[in-house]
């Protein structure tokens, strides 16, 4: 009895394992081939929901309906007019023939790979084509704001473009999407992420730089001390009026002043016998105040005038 019940309980599992190996899901981002000992089988699954296939000989393989993204890795590369750049891309693109993609790549991690090889040796041929210009502006008719004062040095004009790096991803594009298509792949787009120069001379762009700077900083460093020159002539001519003006003003104050003083002298003076000897005793005195001082030593005669009038004091 208990031999038929394990049989039965063994019978049980074989059911189950089969029964679930039978089924599978189908979402409604991904489609899906069945492989046949590896071979694919029927068509293309599109359509989500619970199916069923053969257990153990039949393979439900998953393909993503989903737009996808290819981040490619940075690379140095040079341009025509030989300057190494690093050059960083992205792009999308989708699976359109799924049973294609499968026989030729398999897996997302193969087509990965195959789209680095694709649009890596695309991206390197069309960059090599160009100057670097071509690859770093995008509109052909642009007009920078250039400042007056660099127009003569010429400094600050945007070079003139053939095609742009627009037109340089449309190409890219269009050579890649071809060789793409054989694997069952559409490339929907691809675009620069990132454009720089190699660090090998990218140290010697920007000391190229400094020195371009540091002529248009010496330029305007010489025009302001011109600047500052002729501001400060113009001042030391000025001050110099100025100070000749006054001084001459001074002069004609004084010289008024003088002849009104003299002229109260004079009618002072002839008043009398008694203010000329007044006069002169005052002016006398002055004479002294200014010529003797504590230090000095007189040596008089008794007939002198100083020695008369100290004798008077005492």
């Amino acid at each position: 009895m208990k031999k038929y019940i394990y049989v039965a309980i063994a019978l049980f599992l074989i059911l189950l394992i089969a029964g679930y190996g039978s089924l599978y899901r189908v979402n409604e981002t991904e489609q899906v081939i069945i492989t046949q000992f590896g071979k694919p089988v029927g068509g293309i699954d599109n359509d989500a929901g619970l199916k069923i296939k053969v257990p153990f000989i039949q393979k439900a393989n998953r393909i993503e309906k989903r737009i996808l993204l290819w981040d490619g890795v940075a690379n140095d590369m040079p341009t025509k007019d030989k300057l190494y750049i690093t050059v960083d891309t992205f792009g999308r693109w989708r699976i359109k023939d799924p049973l294609q993609y499968f026989l030729r790549l398999r897996d997302e991690r193969s087509a990965q790979s195959r789209l680095d090889d694709i649009l890596g040796g695309e991206t390197r041929n069309a960059v090599a084509k160009h100057k670097l210009i071509e690859i770093i502006r995008t509109t052909k008719g642009r007009e920078s704001e250039v400042d007056p004062l660099l127009v003569n040095a010429d400094r600050g004009r945007l070079l003139t473009i053939k095609r742009g790096r627009r037109q340089i991803e449309e190409d890219i594009y269009k050579a890649a999407s071809g060789k793409l298509s054989e694997f069952g792949i559409e490339l929907l787009d691809i675009r620069f992420k990132r454009i720089n120069y190699n660090e090998s001379v990218r140290q010697k762009i920007y000391a190229r730089m400094i020195s371009e700077r540091q002529q248009i900083a010496e330029r305007f460093r010489s025009e302001g001390a011109g600047e500052a020159a002729k501001i400060i002539g113009s001042k030391e001519k000025e001050l110099q009026r100025i100070e000749s003006e006054a001084y001459q003003e001074i002069q004609t104050i004084q010289g008024v002043a003088d002849a009104k003083a003299t002229a109260i002298y004079t009618s002072a003076y002839n008043q009398s016998k008694y203010s000329q000897e007044l006069y002169t005793f005052v002016k006398t005195l002055e004479t002294y105040r200014s010529v003797i001082d504590a230090n000095t030593t007189l040596v008089l005669t008794t007939d002198s005038d100083i020695y008369g009038l100290l004798k008077g004091v005492d």
